[in-house]
């Protein structure tokens, strides 16, 4: 609920990273790892901002930050295939008046 962040191992109750005030104090409303990048993670918070972490690239911040605009969104799912190695991977955001809409990564955060 504050924006924090934190990865954990099965292993231990400690998490092995932490990344407070993440997304500028505003509630994480989604996280998903990405199907076809295994160090690639996307988080949605509650004034529909996207960040997309990777964690290959940079450990401390997200690499990118996409709003979306005119309507807030409520929830996102991760497309792709896992097995196919085209860098094909979507997002499906879920807006409050019932629309969905469905964007592309670039290949650069989607490529295994």
């Amino acid at each position: 609920s504050d924006g924090s962040i934190r990865l954990h191992q099965m292993t231990s109750e400690y998490p092995l990273m932490q990344w407070n005030d993440s997304t500028n104090g505003q509630p994480v409303i989604a996280l998903q790892w990405a199907l076809t990048r295994p160090a690639v993670f996307f988080v949605l918070d509650a004034s529909s901002n996207i960040y997309i972490w990777d964690l290959l690239e940079n450990d401390l911040l997200p690499v990118a930050k996409q709003t979306i605009p005119s309507e807030n969104v409520v929830t996102m799912a991760l497309l792709g295939e896992p097995e196919k190695t085209n860098g094909l991977l979507g997002i499906a955001l879920a807006k409050e008046a019932g629309q969905i809409d469905i964007q592309y990564v670039k290949k650069k955060w989607a490529v295994p």
